[in-house]
């Protein structure tokens, strides 16, 4: 009867050992494939880009100094860029601060209250609508409140497109922050509450510096998100010509996503390798703007585990 049960469980476990090395390939083929389509996608946007790069620098001068033209050989970023400096910087600051004390409040002091379900289930739900509502949203809120509040504009402005694309990824920002804060140590806060702590210092002093390495990890992923939107600032009536670069949150702006867009509908092939170089600036930021990210956030976990 041993024998038996034995050549059962060893039966089973082959099987089970069979099941991981299938479910193992199957995951690394698709890691793979996804590896292999973006290496085809950036080979695809280097080969077209790879004129505006060149070695004496002129190209790269007119592409990052200058503003868009009639002409693709003197059409440049400045406007986009120094627009998209501007839409990320206050959307990242209002979700961020309203991201994480929305966090806060969820997990340190609803208590689990009807409101703070109804909160967290319309947040959920949130993450799931698709970034041309936020748009609308925007365009019907933000956009018509600054044509109330400064007459004579059009409320197309930096700071209605930061705050929508603040709208857009606080779903992301609220729910990685709930996770990081939850994820803390509950003897680290009773630690601070024998120690004469109130709730809001033990918060601020114990909670937070433990929980920042993953809220900011929620947030690379989120602004990685938003960096990348255009159609949430169309609907709001961004598409359209703007040669000058935005120098205060009421001005009107253009963002990279959008300038690349209007290239790349243009009929003439050199604009399409105006649009590819677009994109190659656009990763460039993306990529500076996570690694600084990133540094923030091994920076904060060394310091803890010091």
């Amino acid at each position: 009867m041993a024998t038996g049960m034995d050549r059962d469980y060893n039966r089973r476990l082959a099987s089970r050992k069979r099941s991981a090395s299938i479910f193992y390939a199957v995951c690394v083929t698709a890691v793979i494939v996804a590896m292999l389509m973006l290496v085809a996608l950036l080979y695809s946007v280097m080969s077209e880009a790879i004129a505006w790069f060149n070695l004496d620098g002129t190209s790269i001068k007119t592409l990052l100094m200058d503003i868009p033209s009639s002409k693709a050989v003197n059409s440049g970023l400045f406007p986009a860029i120094v627009g998209t400096l501007w839409v990320m910087g206050i959307c990242i600051f209002v979700s961020f601060t309203v991201g994480v004390s929305a966090a806060i409040y969820l997990e340190e002091y609803s208590g689990g209250s009807r409101l703070a379900e109804l909160i967290q289930t319309n947040i959920q739900n949130l993450a799931a609508v698709p970034s041309i509502v936020y748009g609308i949203l925007g365009l019907s809120i933000f956009v018509a409140f600054f044509v109330l509040a400064a007459p004579g504009t059009d409320g197309k402005n930096v700071t209605a497109a930061g705050l929508t694309l603040a709208l857009l990824i606080m779903p992301v920002v609220i729910v990685s922050s709930q996770e990081a804060i939850k994820a803390v140590p509950s003897s680290i806060r009773e630690g601070g509450f024998a120690l004469g702590g109130t709730r809001w210092q033990v918060i601020w002093r114990l909670v937070l510096p433990q929980a920042m390495p993953g809220i900011l990890t929620g947030i690379i992923l989120a602004v990685s998100r938003a960096m990348g939107e255009a159609a949430p600032l169309v609907i709001m009536g961004a598409l359209s010509f703007v040669p000058f670069a935005p120098t205060n949150p009421l001005d009107r702006f253009t963002v990279l996503p959008i300038q690349i867009y209007v290239w790349i509908s243009k009929p003439q092939e050199e604009f399409h390798h105006l649009a590819a170089a677009g994109i190659v600036v656009l990763l460039i930021m993306l990529l500076g703007m996570n690694a600084f990210a990133i540094f923030l956030r091994n920076r904060l976990q060394k310091n803890l585990r010091g």
